[in-house]
């Protein structure tokens, strides 16, 4: 404000009571609006004297965005659709046996959990909102999420994998590519078997320590069903269609993280597909028909082993799972630092470690990171940072141990399923690797 008004301003005195009784002078109406008139001044110039902030920076304030009304009852609702969709392909698998109808059902849930709801809400992705809610007490799990990771499950357990079969969008994507399936044998298959479990040990890790959920970053069909895929993934998930016209279902068989928890429980149904619905015939017209390597074929040319053979192959068993666990707990704990450097946390505290030394050395950075500059008007102290970071460094270390044991575990297990034979008189499916699809049903021909 010029210095002129301001003093102008500072002048300006309440009037004394008698001025309002003053006939001959300014009336009281006249005072009123003389008082009205410099209020108003005075709020003009406050105005110019305190003027709204101007950015001069590119940035533009997000806006602010509100979950639509109805994204509550469309999550009700595709769990309805789940619970359907599971009913009526269990139903198809375990009654009908009708090949034909889960197909149709799979391009059904392929429309409408994949293109429609975009592949979201998923049972896959679920398990890193569930592993948050078990070791963050302040992440909210939705129940509708909660409902996504347990139903397959729920039904796995009682009936197979009837969710693999024809509800799952991302099994039923790569069934539709599966034109000339190749067998790889158990030994490729179990060697590639182990991939889900590393990932499954590690989308838990990542989520319980809120550091990302790398399922859903690196999903390799959700940005095809969104059509917004960014170039890599659209490379990968094209390759892993591509792949499937050989290899059937690659995602499935050799990636998928909840496809472990979903072979593990299968393997306690009750209920499970038979590829006969009466006794095995012997005529082999099924024995290659599975594309999954999931049939079980007789195995009756060995004797039984030895009782002292037996005995050492336990005895080894037990020292090879306690041993392969520790070791792989322990090779786990030493990558905490390389594990916990996707944390932003941690990033962070690298960052700022960086910048100190380079100050302490007189250097000076001309552009700072995205990461600095919200450090910088964050008002956070270079202790806290470090504190953060180090409590991120100890969940991993923790993390570290249980995720290798985890591996080790398996690893161990799978090694022991193949040193224990199994003799067998028909064929079989794998309970565990049996996806439900009905193929093999079409081979037999005993039909009722």
């Amino acid at each position: 404000m010029p210095a002129g008004k301001e003093s102008e301003m500072r002048k300006i005195k309440p009037l004394p009571a008698k001025a309002l009784k003053t006939p001959a002078g300014k009336t009281a109406t006249t005072v009123i609006l003389t008082l009205v008139s410099a209020t108003l001044s005075t709020a003009a110039m406050a105005v110019q004297r305190f003027p709204k902030p101007e950015f001069e920076s590119a940035y533009t304030q997000p806006q602010t965005l509100v979950p639509l009304p109805r994204g509550e009852f469309l999550a009700w609702m595709d769990v309805f659709v789940l619970v359907v969709s599971l009913s009526i392909v269990t139903w198809l698998v375990l009654k009908k046996r009708s090949r034909l109808l889960v197909f149709a059902m799979s391009v059904f849930s392929l429309a409408y959990f994949g293109f429609y709801r975009e592949g979201c809400v998923c049972s896959i992705g679920a398990i890193q909102n569930v592993s948050l809610a078990l070791f963050d007490n302040t992440f909210a799990l939705p129940l509708s999420v909660l409902l996504f990771f347990i139903l397959p499950l729920v039904y796995t357990a009682f009936f197979g994998r009837t969710f693999c079969a024809a509800v799952c969008p991302f099994g039923a994507l790569q069934d539709l590519f599966a034109f000339k399936p190749q067998a790889l044998g158990s030994r490729l298959n179990t060697v590639l078997g182990i991939l889900p479990y590393c990932y499954l040990g590690l989308a838990v890790l990542f989520a319980a320590t809120g550091t990302d959920f790398i399922i859903c970053r690196y999903d390799p069909f959700v940005g095809i069903f969104r059509f917004n895929a960014s170039f890599g993934m659209f490379i990968f998930g094209g390759i892993l269609l591509l792949s499937g016209v050989f290899i059937a279902r690659p995602y499935c068989r050799f990636l998928c993280p909840y496809g472990v928890l979903l072979n593990w429980t299968s393997r306690f149904s009750r209920r499970h597909i038979t590829i006969t619905p009466k006794e095995c015939i012997q005529c082999r017209l099924c024995e290659h028909s599975c594309p999954y390597d999931a049939i079980e074929i007789p195995v009756t040319s060995k004797s039984p082993e030895s009782r002292p053979a037996m005995v050492k192959k336990m005895m080894l068993l037990t020292i090879l799972v306690p041993f392969m666990v520790l070791i792989s707990g322990y090779a786990g704990s030493r990558m905490q630092d390389t594990l916990a450097g996707a944390d932003s946390r941690v990033k962070l505290a690298k960052e700022v470690m960086a910048l100190s030394v380079m100050q302490d050395a007189g250097n000076s950075i001309q552009d700072d990171s995205f990461e600095i500059k919200a450090y910088k008007t964050s008002g956070k102290t270079e202790s806290q940072v470090y504190s953060e970071a180090s409590a991120v460094l100890k969940k991993f270390y923790i993390g570290g141990w249980l995720f290798g044991g985890f591996i080790g575990l398996a690893i161990a297990l799978m090694i022991g399923g193949r040193m224990i034979p199994v003799y067998r008189t028909d064929y079989v499916t794998n309970k565990g690797r049996c996806f439900s699809c009905l193929r093999c049903v079409d081979y037999c021909p005993v039909k009722s």
